[in-house]
């Protein structure tokens, strides 16, 4: 008879009773598949990239990037970024502008009426890039979401749960910025980058987004050189040059810098300007190996009227006066006056000029009798029927003299800023130094700041109606600040008020 074998059993208490594997816990698995739908939908993000898209000129790459805090970042390579606190949710949208299209710039110069619509455009043009942007993220978060929880799982069920888990989060997202969205943020930038200087040069926001019939006036100008955004400040209201007004650009104490010349070429071509006037010490020590070093003025493209500043030599100023090789430059001494660009201009040279250091002309009050002797000559000009427009020295002692004889007087020297009105009624501008000092701003704990000023006169009247402040970081730094500044009404007989209406809106 056959034996039928019986299961084995094992008592419950057997130490070799194998256990079932254990389930994994529950809050695992979702953290688990949480994990793979952020890092699926983040692989989603890199693969399908940005969106390229047109705005107004300008060609620009959008993207949406996961983030903890949300906002937009806008990024102007090389100038820096600006930050806006736009939104709040778990994605940021990245706006790389990667250059000014020259054929659309061109044709805002060319054809100015075009710029009455620009506003316009460029909203659709950003709705639309957001759209397309929008489709493309939800599409490529979904995708990679699904995708790595096909990988990982190896379930179809797992990874449609993945991609279906990975579009309610990004749908949560979306009605997280919708709830959280900021309308004003655009009004309080975070810059970063040359761009940090931005609160001082905009000036306020709000001026620029209410007056934008203004702002597009300018944009002609802005998008063929980036100096321009910084004459789109909230003054621009008050005060509109139109393409009559004189434009003067005030320089001084370049002390043999290089840079000088091309920042002062820029300006000359960004602000269109009429006559450039430097209040002296272009040099350091006035030997005629430095001379040419002054080569640069003749291709400036504006005539440039000088006088002798206390590092210059008559050297210096003989090189200058040849016609032959600076046809466009009028050297001032002893109250000689030039008619330039629309304007009368004259000037005395510094009588301490270097190398002549020694000697009777360096009385105590030799500046004072150069003042003098500009003051005279103004005022012979005037009864002769030529009276000056502007009045220039390099130091601000010799040119107080001209004081009630001019109704602007211009100097440098001491390597700041400031202006006055005199007791006369004559207006005092001194200049920084446009060299930033020159070799001797390593000598200096801080760089020496790069100072040049634009004047905008009335083209009748001769009046200066208002200045433009430019300041660029020194040495080192790579800030740039532009202010535009109106003057107060003052009482004075050589400062009578403009007679012109003021420009038209």
């Amino acid at each position: 008879m056959a034996r039928v074998p019986l299961p084995f059993r094992r008592s419950p208490g057997s130490a070799s009773v194998r256990q079932a594997p254990t389930a994994p816990r529950p809050f695992l698995r979702a953290l688990g598949m949480v994990a793979v739908v952020l890092f699926g939908a983040w692989l989603g993000l890199l693969a399908v990239g940005g969106v390229r898209t047109t705005v107004g000129p300008m060609d620009t790459t959008m993207t949406l990037r996961p983030s903890l805090g949300g906002g937009t970042r806008i990024d102007v390579s090389p100038l820096g970024a600006l930050e806006l606190d736009s939104h709040h949710a778990p994605v940021r949208l990245d706006v790389d502008v990667d250059r000014l299209d020259p054929v659309r710039s061109q044709a805002l110069v060319r054809h100015p009426e075009r710029l009455a619509g620009l506003e316009d455009e460029v909203t659709e043009d950003v709705a639309a890039g957001t759209r397309e942007l929008a489709l493309r993220s939800c599409v490529a978060v979904v995708t990679g979401a699904t995708a790595l929880g096909l990988a990982v799982y190896r379930r179809p069920r797992r990874a449609l749960g993945a991609g279906g888990l990975a579009l309610a989060l990004l749908a949560a997202s979306g009605v997280g910025v919708y709830a959280t969205w900021n309308p004003k943020s655009v009004m309080e930038p975070k810059f970063s980058g040359l761009l940090s200087s931005a609160p001082s040069v905009v000036g306020d926001a709000r001026s620029i987004v209410t007056d934008f019939d203004v702002y597009q006036r300018e944009l002609a100008r802005l998008v063929t050189n980036v100096t321009k955004l910084y004459d789109a400040t909230s003054t621009l209201p008050v005060y509109r040059p139109d393409p009559a007004t004189l434009r003067v650009l005030h320089v001084s104490d370049i002390h043999l810098n290089p840079a000088a010349w091309h920042i002062i070429g820029s300006l000359v071509e960004q602000y269109d300007i009429d006559v450039i006037i430097d209040s002296g010490d272009t040099m350091d020590h006035g030997t005629a190996v430095e001379n040419g070093f002054l080569d640069p003025i003749a291709d400036l493209g504006a005539p440039y009227v000088w006088v002798r500043g206390n590092h210059d030599s008559a050297q210096t100023q003989e090189y200058l006066e040849n016609r032959k090789r600076f046809p466009d430059v009028h050297v001032l001494d002893q109250g000689r006056a030039v008619s330039v660009g629309g304007l009368r201009v004259a000037g005395v040279g510094d009588p301490q000029f270097t190398p002549d250091r020694t000697g009777p002309e360096q009385a105590a009050d030799v500046q004072s009798v150069a003042g003098r002797t500009l003051a005279a000559a103004l005022r012979e000009q005037r009864r002769s029927g030529t009276p000056a427009d502007i009045a220039v020295a390099h130091e601000p002692e010799a040119v107080r003299e001209t004081d009630g004889e001019v109704p602007l007087a211009l100097a440098g020297h001491v390597h700041h800023r400031s202006n006055e009105v005199l007791d006369g009624g004559t207006r005092l501008m001194v200049e920084g130094s446009t060299g930033g000092g020159g070799l001797r701003a390593v000598q200096n704990e801080k760089p020496e700041q790069v100072l040049a000023s634009v004047l905008y006169l009335d083209r009748s009247t001769r009046r200066l109606q208002a200045w433009d402040e430019i300041t660029l970081g020194g040495l080192g730094l790579t800030t740039a600040e532009v202010s535009r500044h109106l003057p107060q009404p003052e009482a004075g007989p050589a400062s009578p008020p403009p007679t012109a209406p003021a420009p038209s809106p």
